[in-house]
């Protein structure tokens, strides 16, 4: 796809997202390829869409349509939205594209009603590319799991091509009959710079915020943000907590979700423990900032974008075991820790040994940020 004729991307996706839209820019400026991005929501557009994990509407606060072409394309689902199988559902989406006469289409996720009838149709006619981060990691009864192993290879046979994320999510792709010819690592990342802090001003903002909440400028700091949702796992956060109550180590979640009323009760008793609300893009790199280290505990996350973000703010990170980006992004000790549930002690012993040891936090957040380097939306652009 990289002659020196331009060529025709037809990128299918259910709405402009954060860590989408920057490298559709990037990627039609680069002058190779033009794109055209067909998105199959539909509702509202560009503007709020409520989330249940956040229990709330969210609009993001970044452009999301600026330098590549799109099209809304109708959406006639009864309950639009990417929550269910049948959330969308375009009777004009494959002729839409046609008309736009594309030398291959890259469709993200195949659990739509049009996302698949798209993939099929477009199968032997251009090479058909498919992005998603699924991963093996999130366990199943035996029956279930070769069931669906065999359905999901039948699927798969439709597509030419699979932009893999990362290592489990390679993994998953041959464990569903792909080649390895047929995988191409397309990394997951973030707008690394716009998290970058170039002058200092995101950390003198963090500072002052920390300040507001009560927390002391040399006290160990642990964040979670995000989605206050049960498969999340943001209850484990409050038990860690307790263990640390009378060392100098704070936790706050940040974030809004179904399960906040109740995490905020069973944190009444712990004053080393602070929520914020949900804080939109614009603000996160001084968000990421609040704390040394950045904890995601979800029992089940195909990746977690939520690190790359951290790594990029320059934090230590830490990653529960069910998180497909652990094995790529976190080096033991090195820039941080990988945890099970069930060895929770060991992460309060690693923690507790540099409690007391700032230079090993910003030690562990600069090898954080060298690590995150790779993973960028330029390394996106050139696989494609």
């Amino acid at each position: 796809m990289q002659n020196n004729h331009e060529k025709r991307l037809a990128i299918v996706t259910t709405h402009p997202i954060q860590y989408n839209a920057p490298w559709f820019k990037l990627l039609q400026e680069g002058g190779k390829v033009a794109i055209k991005v067909f998105y199959t929501w539909g509702q509202l557009e560009a503007g709020e869409k409520y989330d249940p994990g956040f229990d709330k509407a969210v609009q993001w606060d970044i452009p999301l349509l600026e330098g590549y072409q799109y099209h809304f394309v109708k959406n006639v689902a009864t309950d639009p939205g990417s929550h269910h199988r049948r959330g969308i559902i375009n009777p004009t989406l494959n002729a839409t594209i046609e008309q736009w006469q594309p030398d291959a289409v890259l469709v993200f996720g195949w659990n739509f009603v049009s996302h698949f009838n798209c993939i099929k149709y477009f199968h032997k006619k251009i090479p058909v590319l498919f992005r998603g981060d699924s991963t093996l990691l999130r366990k199943q009864p035996v029956i279930k799991k070769i069931l669906r192993t065999l359905y999901l290879k039948w699927v798969y046979h439709f597509i030419d091509y699979a932009l893999y994320v990362g290592t489990e999510n390679k993994r998953y792709f041959l464990q569903c009959g792909l080649k390895e010819t047929q995988l191409i690592f397309v990394p997951h990342a973030i707008d690394n710079k716009r998290f970058a802090d170039t002058d200092g001003r995101y950390q003198l903002q963090a500072t002052d915020w920390k300040k507001t909440i009560g927390i002391k400028a040399d006290a160990l700091t642990v964040l979670y943000a995000g989605k206050l949702e049960a498969i999340k796992n943001p209850s484990i956060l409050i038990e860690f907590a307790n263990r640390f109550i009378g060392q100098p180590v704070h936790f706050i979640i940040a974030g809004n979700g179904p399960l906040e009323k109740e995490l905020k009760q069973l944190a009444e008793a712990n004053p080393q423990l602070h929520f914020i609300d949900f804080q939109n893009q614009g603000i996160m790199p001084v968000v990421y900032r609040l704390a040394n280290f950045f904890i995601l505990p979800s029992d089940s996350e195909t990746w977690g974008l939520g690190v790359n973000e951290a790594m990029a703010c320059g934090r230590a990170v830490i990653v529960r075991n069910t998180c497909g980006c652990a094995i790529d992004l976190v080096q033991n000790g090195k820039n941080g820790f990988v945890f099970d549930t069930s060895e929770i002690d060991l992460l309060y012993n690693a923690i507790i040994t540099v409690v007391n040891h700032p230079e090993q936090w910003q030690k562990m957040g600069a090898a954080s940020e060298e690590i995150i380097s790779f993973y960028s939306f330029e390394n996106i652009v050139t696989a494609i």
